[in-house]
């Protein structure tokens, strides 16, 4: 980076005093979020979210009524009135790979027979291919080290190749979706691949997809120089796409994908806003805080095994004196799961399988150990309004670990399996024909009495 393009980005002493003056004005007293009963982040004290709409696409479960009281049980997500478990024991049972069909289901809202399924994959093998020149045009072009702008940049980029893109009518945006998510292993493996060639020089591989392979298939062999890899990690990946696709309309990102359609945008413009939301790390990224987290961890605890050790450490990062000193223990705790997330515990035994064949069994017991011990430590620690499980989050950084995958492909691979949800949203949303979503924020200012220039 030249001087010149250095003193553009830096923070100059006129910034940082414009920034306090922005600061200082912007401050709201915390205690007026209580005393208005403002539901700070769309959720009431208690955590419950504040109901802004219906959805048939996804259910999240934690917990029964009996009565008034709310009474916490172990999670469930269902897909479309189907439990996720039991859709991954079935496709997982019959050595089929379920990505494609849980997409189906999704955006269908039902499951396809043998002949619907086989067209299905063939319509999205179809769409599996980018521009002519769009690699070497857009991808190759100033590569991001943050392979979710990368991928942004380039599906807002497809707008500008599609001659019906602001055309909102169901079967258009229907097509757009199956391109899409035909299309985002190919985005991200491939900006992926370009910014460790630009910046870190090493060697670049642009491999084709080949339409028999199933998605989870293709990023693996899309994303190796050998483009080898094992039924096992294939199969391991595909049920990470599974359990990452959807998960109820009131996550951020969905949420995003429902505002920004409300307000009858086109397609592109609504999934960059969606990638956008989960690039965050309070969102999508959270599981690479939870692999850096294992790895320090692994520096300072000398036996990981013993138990005493462990819980020290952990006592630590709730006390704000181990690894980024934030006071949390990544991986652990939900929004909405108190007892257990379904996704964690179902992906479980395939995380033990696959670091089994990776003779990895060692750093599988710690996060086993750590999965135990956490509860019990934040629930004598903290304060809690309800319990605390581990998620989603707490295995699937530690399972693309094994699998090869870089860092920077951990959110992207999220947002591979989610935009099939994503889609089956913004479809949803099209099919109401609702009004645009305009929550209201209530003024607190002070009315002022202009002041002439030369008098302030």
């Amino acid at each position: 980076m030249t001087d010149d393009v250095k003193d553009f980005y830096a923070t100059t002493p006129e910034i940082l005093a414009l920034s306090k003056l922005n600061e200082k004005n912007s401050y709201i007293d915390p205690e007026l979020y209580i005393k208005l009963d403002v539901k700070r982040g769309l959720r009431d004290l208690a955590g419950k979210g504040v109901l802004t709409g219906l959805t048939k696409i996804s259910d999240v479960r934690a917990h029964i009524y009996k009565g008034d009281e709310q009474i916490p049980t172990d999670g469930e997500l269902f897909y479309r009135g189907y439990n996720v478990k039991d859709l991954v024991r079935g496709f997982t049972s019959d050595q089929r790979f379920g990505f494609e069909e849980v997409t189906y289901l999704l955006l269908f809202g039902e499951l396809p027979n043998e002949k619907q399924l086989k067209d299905f994959c063939s319509l999205l093998a179809g769409y599996r291919s980018l521009p002519t020149t769009f690699v070497r045009d857009i991808i190759m072009k100033a590569p991001s080290r943050d392979m979710m702008n990368t991928l942004s940049r380039s599906i807002l980029t497809l707008y500008s190749y599609d001659d019906k893109a602001d055309d909102t009518s169901l079967p258009n945006v229907l097509r757009q979706c199956l391109q899409l998510i035909s299309l985002f292993p190919l985005l991200s493996v491939y900006g992926y691949q370009a910014y460790r060639h630009y910046h870190d020089g090493k060697s670049l591989y642009i491999h084709a997809p080949k339409p028999e392979l199933s998605t989870a298939e293709n990023i693996l062999r899309i994303l190796r120089s050998n483009k080898k890899y094992t039924p096992l990690e294939a199969r391991i990946l595909d049920v990470a796409l599974v359990l990452h696709m959807d998960h109820g309309g009131g996550n951020n990102s969905t949420f995003t994908t429902h505002v920004v359609t409300s307000t009858g945008t086109d397609t592109y413009s609504v999934m960059a806003a969606a990638i956008g939301s989960l690039k965050g790390p309070r969102h999508g990224g959270a599981n690479i805080k939870v692999v850096d987290m294992f790895e320090d961890m692994k520096k300072k605890v000398h036996d990981w095994a013993d138990e005493d050790e462990v819980s020290r450490y952990l006592l630590g990062l709730l006390r704000k004196e181990n690894f980024d000193h934030q006071g949390l223990i990544y991986g652990m705790g939900h929004a909405v799961y108190s007892k257990s997330d379904p996704r964690e515990r179902i992906f479980r035994s395939y995380v033990e399988k696959l670091a089994a064949e990776k003779n990895l069994e060692k750093e599988f017991k710690l996060y086993s150990l750590v999965e135990r011990l956490g509860p019990e430590i934040i629930a004598k620690e903290r304060k809690m309004y309800k319990g605390v499980c581990c998620n989603v989050d707490f295995y699937s950084g530690f399972v693309y670990q094994m699998l090869g995958l870089p860092k920077e492909l951990f959110t992207p691979i999220f947002a591979i399996a989610r935009i099939s949800g994503w889609s089956a949203h913004r479809l949803e949303e099209l099919a109401q024909n609702g009004k645009i979503i305009r929550p209201a924020y209530k003024p607190v200012s002070t009315d002022m009495e202009y002041i002439p220039l030369t008098e302030r």
